[in-house]
């Protein structure tokens, strides 16, 4: 039987997010897991070590996250669909690492299952505020994509997702997720591996002593890469490099390597960027939500419908980068925008910077113990839209 066979399991199949994310993986071809045991994300590393036996795949456990990160990024250079997962003080332990993948121009995904809390917080509970430290995690000037999946089945459709993008734009994906999503168990459809549409990393096809690990097509800014091992000579660093990939400390050579970082992303954000709407067009107020707590808008903007209220949703599903053209296109139509957030304030302040004055923005807690209610966002529209 073939290995494609193996590692796609076809089918529909009831799923926790976790189990949905590594079937993800594995169908993406992900043949390389690096981690360090944390909960709640250890149960995509379970579910992984039963399936990497069918697909000869790679699971190594380093002795903490900033080395589960680094032998990731070099599993990548060796030509693997490569990956990690993560909780809340893991994530912030790889911080430096995201940098240096960024900066390499490492295709990889990385998979942070929030859970509720400060510094060690509470393992069990859902959270929802490692939403910024995915986009300004790591130091210095860079951009970053990050997926906000709200299912099992965009588990596993994300995961695919964030390693076509990964070897796309050769740069870490992050999927930002939670325990309520991951723990949720769910009908996962599967496809055939044929419909498992993956972008093929670009691979340099001139001569060898030509090859320059850093020169990039001016058409996608995309530099294409090598295997390392294949007889190739050149050099990586994360200090500012010239296109061989050696340091060059001046203002130039700054310029030229980080802008291009940035611009990358910024330039194809429109590309990049997806979400759902539903009910916007004649909408007063419009509830903007993301990952678990998105579970709950659509019944709510349902229910206020029903009374009268015209209310619509969008439920971002790529955070970063940004959706801020759509943010403000829809806040020239509606006079409120509702952000319920399982955080204490995060993506809010984005759609209030997006938003430009047009609409008033409301900002609504939505805690982990009211994931699966939609109470307290059926009030919040009510209320707004009595001023």
């Amino acid at each position: 039987m073939k290995e494609t066979n193996l590692a796609v399991l076809t089918g529909s199949h009831d799923l926790t997010g976790s189990q949905a994310c590594a079937e993800g993986g594995l169908s993406a071809g992900c043949r390389f897991l690096g981690y360090y045991p944390i909960f709640p994300s250890f149960d995509i590393v379970e579910r992984f070590a039963e399936r990497f036996s069918d697909v000869k795949g790679v699971l190594i456990q380093m002795e903490d996250e900033i080395s589960a990160l680094a032998a990731v990024l070099g599993a990548s250079w060796t030509g693997k669909k490569a990956m990690t997962v993560t909780s809340g003080p893991g994530f912030a332990q790889m911080a430096e690492h995201i940098g240096l993948g960024v900066m390499l121009e490492t295709p990889c995904v990385i998979v942070d299952v929030q859970r509720d809390g400060t510094s060690e917080g509470s393992p069990s509970a859902p959270g929802g505020g490692d939403i910024m430290m995915a986009r300004w995690g790591s130091h210095g000037d860079y951009e970053v994509i990050a997926l906000s999946p709200n299912s099992p089945q965009e588990m596993f459709d994300m995961t695919v997702k964030a390693f076509s993008l990964s070897e796309k734009y050769r740069t870490p994906v992050i999927l930002i997720t939670d325990t309520y999503v991951s723990n949720l168990n769910e009908a996962v459809h599967i496809p055939d591996a044929k419909d498992i549409q993956i972008h093929t990393r670009k691979y340099y096809k001139g001569k060898r002593e030509d090859y320059l690990p850093f020169q990039y097509d001016a058409k996608d800014l995309v530099p294409p890469m090598v295997d390392v091992g294949k007889g190739y000579r050149f050099h990586v660093t994360g200090l500012t490099h010239d296109e061989r990939g050696y340091p060059v400390m001046d203002e130039k050579c700054q310029e030229w390597n980080v802008h291009r970082l940035v611009q990358k992303i910024r330039i194809f954000a429109e590309d990049i960027v997806d979400f759902e709407e539903e009910q916007t067009d004649d909408a007063d107020v419009i509830v903007v939500s993301y990952g678990a707590v998105s579970r709950d808008v659509i019944h709510a903007v349902h229910q206020v419908r029903e009374e009268g209220i015209r209310a619509g949703s969008l439920r971002i599903k790529t955070i970063w980068p940004f959706p801020e053209k759509k943010i403000t296109q829809l806040a020239k139509k509606a006079t409120h925008l509702i952000v319920p957030e399982n955080n204490f304030g995060q993506i809010c302040l984005e759609v209030e910077r997006c938003a430009r004055g047009r609409a008033e923005t409301h900002y609504l807690y939505h805690a982990s113990s009211r994931i699966g209610q939609s109470d307290d966002i059926v009030k919040l529209i009510k209320k707004v839209m009595k001023k």
